[in-house]
């Protein structure tokens, strides 16, 4: 599904966050939005998921404004943060809820989510306990998990790799290649890691104060450039 954006704004109070005047995600790409602390990377992506309503502008998501319908909803799978969990369900529980959202029967929810075992570091599953008590970084890895066993069209990932440690990040990176190798869904994703994000995305744009200042495709100079954009 292709995403396109046109004169998105989004003021609170009197604060401008979002101001873009035009950015299309064509279906099938990885697109990256890297950024500093507030540059509207968070409400970038809860204004695509109709979460905060826009002040103006469009977004169109397959073809539907998102404003003005929810089929888009069932070809779209998001993690933005914690308060996606349902804290007093165990990670299974969370799963298969997510999964009978989306219509899936719990043995195939089931099938998906044991492919991640590797990702859970033996953390996760079979732990009987409720998602509340898991770790930042293991909350991070069911919210992710989840929207990737309804399988969509489009994910969006807020900031995939926090919280991770090293190996979790890399197995991360492989399971993102990969999907893009089997399945090439439209995928957003937001990240301060610029090594990882360069790794996985095929497009990377920067966002400064609401506006993207760049948007490069990535090749082998790509992650140079970022550095020397934020570092220099």
């Amino acid at each position: 599904m292709q995403i396109d954006i046109e004169y998105l704004t989004k003021s609170y109070q009197s604060l401008q966050v979002i101001d873009i005047k035009a950015l299309s995600i064509p279906q099938g790409q990885a697109f990256g939005l890297v950024g500093n602390n507030g540059a509207g990377k968070t409400t970038l992506f809860r204004l695509i998921l109709d979460l905060v309503k826009t002040d103006s502008g469009s977004i169109i998501s397959g073809g539907v404004d998102v404003s003005e319908s929810e089929s888009w909803k069932f070809h779209t799978g998001s993690y933005l943060g914690e308060e996606f969990l349902i804290p007093f369900l165990t990670a299974e529980e969370y799963f298969h809820f997510i999964g009978r959202t989306y219509q899936l029967d719990d043995a195939t929810v089931e099938e998906r989510y044991r492919d991640y075992e590797s990702f859970f570091s033996g953390e996760v599953l079979g732990q009987q306990k409720f998602i509340r008590d898991f770790s930042t970084g293991n909350k991070r890895k069911i919210g992710i998990v989840a929207a990737l066993i309804v399988e969509p069209e489009v994910l969006i990932l807020d900031e995939p790799f926090a919280n991770l440690d090293p190996t979790s990040q890399q197995r991360l990176v492989d399971i993102l290649v990969n999907l893009k190798g089997d399945r090439s869904p439209t995928l957003l994703i937001s990240s301060h890691d610029l090594s990882n994000v360069t790794s996985v995305c095929d497009r990377i744009a920067v966002l400064e104060l609401g506006d993207i200042v760049m948007d490069v495709d990535t090749g082998a100079d790509t992650l140079d450039k970022l550095e020397s954009y934020f570092f220099n």
